[in-house]
Parts: C-alpha cells; sequence; structure tokens
C-alpha cells in the first residue's frame, strides 16, 4: 500500500531525512528523482556523478534550484586507478558547484594480481592525503565510508571505522567518516568508534538500510529499513550519543527495490524512518 507521506509523516521528520539518489536510480534520472523528494518534502539529497552526466549539468542544477534542494554527499572520487585520480580535481570542483557538503572516496580494491593488501593500503592511504590537500582549497570535505571486509578484494581496503578514524587522525583536518550501517553493523568496536569520531568531530553522515538474511548479493541486495536483522534504532542512539545531530540517509542497493516504482520506494523508506528513527 502506498504511504500517504503528506498525511503521515511530520514534516520534522521529513526534515531529518536525506535520499541517496542510488536508492531509486534505475528508474528515476535525476530531475525526476529531485521533483520525487520534493513532493515529499525531502530538503536535502546526495548525487552521483554520472547521474549528472546522464542529463547534463545544466538540467541537473536547474532541478535542485527550482525544487529548493539541496545536496549532502557527491559520490565520487574513485577508484584510486590513474584514470580515476586524473578526474579528481573535476570531481571537486563539480561538488563544490553542487553545494555539496563532502565528497566520498571510494579506494577500489586489490589492483590485478595483487596479493600485498597493507601495500594497497598504505597506497590509498598516500593518495587520500594527496587528495585532501586538493580538497581543502576548494572547500569541501572528504568523506571516508569502511564499506565491509568481504568488499575488500574489488571495492576498498578500508574496511573498519578503526582504520578510517586512524587515518582521519593522521591526516587533520578537511576529511571525516560516514558511517552506513550495512558495512560496519558487526563490529564489534562500532559504539567505540563512533564516539571516537563524534568527539573529534569527523562524523559526516549516517546511512541507513538493512542486512538480509539470505544475502543474495553484497552490492545489489541491501534491505529496506526494518526487513533485515541490524539493530538500526541501537546505531542511530550510539550516533546521537557521539554528537551527531544530522539526518539519517536512505541508501539503497538493491535490484528488488530498484524495480519497484521509485515514489512507492521513497514513501516506504519515509515511513519506515519515521518508525525507527529518533524516536528511541
Amino acid at each position: 500500500m502506498k504511504v500517504m507521506v503528506g498525511m503521515s509523516v511530520s514534516k520534522s521528520v521529513r526534515r531529518s531525512i536525506v535520499i541517496n539518489h542510488a536508492t531509486v536510480r534505475d528508474r528515476a534520472d535525476m530531475p525526476t528523482f529531485v521533483r520525487l523528494c520534493a513532493e515529499r518534502g525531502i530538503e536535502t539529497v546526495s548525487i552521483w556523478g554520472d547521474e549528472i552526466e546522464r542529463v547534463g549539468e545544466a538540467t541537473a542544477l536547474a532541478a535542485l534550484r527550482t525544487h529548493g534542494i539541496a545536496v549532502s554527499g557527491y559520490n565520487r572520487i574513485g577508484p584510486f586507478t590513474d584514470e580515476g585520480l586524473a578526474r579528481a580535481p573535476f570531481e571537486l570542483e563539480r561538488a563544490a558547484r553542487f553545494g555539496a557538503d563532502h565528497v566520498f572516496l571510494f579506494t577500489g580494491g586489490l589492483a590485478e594480481t595483487e596479493h600485498d593488501l597493507g601495500a594497497a593500503r598504505k597506497r590509498a592511504e598516500d593518495r587520500i592525503a594527496q587528495l585532501l590537500e586538493m580538497a581543502r582549497p576548494v572547500g569541501i570535505k572528504l568523506a571516508i565510508e569502511p564499506l565491509h571486509p568481504m568488499l575488500v578484494g574489488d571495492r576498498t581496503v578500508i574496511a573498519s571505522l578503526s582504520h578510517a578514524n586512524n587515518l582521519c587522525e593522521a591526516l587533520g583536518s578537511g576529511i571525516g567518516v560516514v558511517v552506513d550501517v550495512y558495512h560496519v553493523w558487526w563490529d564489534e568496536r562500532l559504539e567505540a568508534e563512533i564516539l571516537r569520531a563524534g568527539q573529534a568531530g569527523r562524523l559526516l553522515g549516517f546511512h541507513v538500510n538493512d542486512w538480509l538474511v539470505p544475502t543474495r548479493h553484497l552490492l545489489t541486495d541491501r534491505g529496506m529499513m526494518g526487513d533485515g536483522i541490524i539493530d538500526l534504532a541501537s546505531i542511530d542512539r550510539m550516533m546521537r550519543r557521539a554528537g551527531f545531530e544530522g539526518p539519517v540517509e536512505v541508501e539503497l542497493f538493491s535490484t528488488d527495490w530498484w524495480a519497484r516504482d521509485p515514489a512507492e520506494v521513497l514513501d516506504i523508506a519515509l515511513s519506515r524512518c519515521q518508525r525507527i528513527f529518533r524516536s528511541n
């Protein structure tokens, strides 16, 4: 049943939610996505560079301005190949033109035939340090989002909040972490590391979804909030205790949800967020 958002979801709740375009990108281009969010009272979104390129920068900017929608996260810089890094200045400048708060870093996994994870991590850390020097003059924060350890081989070499916090401490200002429940819910150090990041003022975002059992695909089978096994309300409390006052950001990579009407997906996501978050 379609949720009547305007009637059932309070204005204050809608203002405390960000929608990531990835949640509905298969059936809603960027202008459509922005319009659907605006119709539901959503005031902030996270965007993707490849989706901007699909419609053109002028069209994408016009959609945001027409509906008065702000940008939280910009996806992304990376993977850290020669080609990906060569695009970094352009991605940073475009993120600034769109008024993004932070830009996500996507390191990529091990290089072809590589086995030395330590060397791959050191290489990524050095490249992040270089990117930070580029980002500071632009005024855009860099965001490290640790991914699930099972993605280390092909998508990231930063797979824990501990590693991300250590790196941020070493690099100083202008960089922080995004906590995505899908990737970190399992970590026995989760509460301590969230608090550590919060005390340092490094919590840039809080992404929500759910872990399904069984999970059919590590990348494209995330669950809608409340459909899986993650204790979402508990992690929300950890974030608030750590001083995070920002919104929850709905980010679903799911072939099942991508196949559904994007308006319905947004309505269900808003209803679930109202039920689960900030009321505990």
